[in-house]
């Protein structure tokens, strides 16, 4: 009979996502779009994110754990909202595309010669550094230094650098404000027990006045499946309660996993099993659990309903790991799996990090494993 009872979830699930593939792609251009700003810290990037996160989860009928949807907390964060000018040579640079400012670096306006230190370091005046890379990646900084870092893109490099001119505005912020989202659909039998699902929202927003990351994969992605899952069960209420939390801060270290850990909407021995997705927007090389060691039981449960269904092709086990919000949770005592996939485009915490270029490739297959194994936790 439980079998018949989970061949019947999966179905109804199947049938749900193909339905759901245009709100799903919806949800990933939005929240990718210009409007948002890379979800983060200028422009209002990450309220607008909040906002409309909030406006989802009403619309599909989401309770609130505690008054409203947002859980407000505030934190430290270098910014660059202005000015983002460098010439190098005489040459205008592209922000994004030939140059980063490192994340820590306070604004700087000069005009410099640049004197080589060795093969990739330069230094100017004004305590101005250069690197040249192979790749430019950006991040989220608590704090600024005394310092400002150009990281200059090697390949678009045509000459050795001799002047400069910089013309860079930050702005840090002591308590940038900030709110993770939450809300759950209300178990049919025990609505006490809660099976938890989460992703972070929030990416690294813009740099200066011009140029943004996009952020698809990371992680608007994971919050498209969040809430093809939430509108899934809103649709089907399980036994169990069924909770979503999109996270705000995860790219400045965890911060809203972390908060809500230590100031709970929901007694944490409450919730049966966390499931964090970051990183799912690919799968042509499979998929990798972290904490599939640490809860050996729960894997292979995961692993038995893949291997009968086949929708993954690889499913990696790893250990324990600090690289995502499902961390705090499991420090706290809750079982949770941080599920992400591998191949396809290798975009990452640059511009091109893009939803036209992200195919998606194993999303419906993860859908119904993740229902699949919601369901079989439920029987346990």
């Amino acid at each position: 009979m439980k079998r018949f009872v989970l061949i019947f979830i999966l179905f109804l699930s199947s049938n749900c996502f193909a339905q759901d593939s245009i709100y799903t792609r919806a949800i990933l251009n939005v929240l990718t779009s210009k409007n948002f700003w890379g979800r983060g810290y200028t422009k209002n990037g990450m309220g607008k994110a909040a906002d409309y996160l909030s406006a989802e989860y009403k619309k599909l009928g989401l309770f609130a754990f505690n008054g409203g949807y947002k859980q407000y907390f505030s934190y430290p964060v270098n910014t660059f909202p202005g000015k983002m000018k460098v010439e190098l040579n005489g040459k205008k640079l592209i922000p994004g595309k030939d140059f980063l400012v490192n994340n820590e670096s306070k604004g700087l306006k000069a005009i410099s010669n640049v004197e080589k230190i060795d093969s990739i370091h330069f230094t100017g005046t004004g305590n101005l550094q250069l690197i040249l890379k192979d790749k430019l990646t950006w991040s989220v900084a608590t704090e600024v230094g005394d310092y400002t870092l150009i990281e200059l893109n090697r390949k678009n490099l045509k000459e050795t650098p001799t002047n400069i001119h910089v013309e860079i505005e930050n702005q840090f912020i002591e308590d940038f404000s900030a709110s993770n989202v939450c809300g759950y659909i209300k178990g049919t039998k025990f609505p006490d027990s809660i099976v938890m699902i989460t992703a972070h929202y929030d990416h690294l927003g813009g740099m200066g006045t011009e140029t943004y990351f996009p952020g698809a994969n990371d992680n608007a992605a994971g919050v498209a499946s969040l809430l093809s899952l939430a509108k899934y069960y809103a649709a089907n209420p399980q036994p169990y309660s069924v909770g979503f939390i999109c996270f705000a801060g995860e790219e400045a270290g965890l911060l809203g996993s972390k908060y809500f850990t230590e100031h709970p909407l929901v007694a944490l021995n409450k919730i049966k099993f966390l499931i964090n997705l970051d990183l799912v927007g690919t799968g042509e090389n499979g998929m990798t659990v972290v904490n599939a060691s640490v809860y050996p039981k729960a894997f292979e449960i995961l692993k038995t309903i893949n291997a009968e269904y086949k929708y993954i092709s690889k499913i990696n086990a790893r250990g324990k790991a600090a690289n995502s919000d499902h961390y705090f949770f499991t420090e706290k005592g809750v079982p949770a799996f941080f599920i992400y996939t591998q191949g396809g485009p290798s975009a990452y915490h640059d511009v091109l990090d893009r939803p036209e270029t992200l195919p998606l490739t194993e999303y419906e297959d993860l859908f119904k494993l993740i229902v699949g194994f919601n369901q079989k936790l439920m029987e346990e």
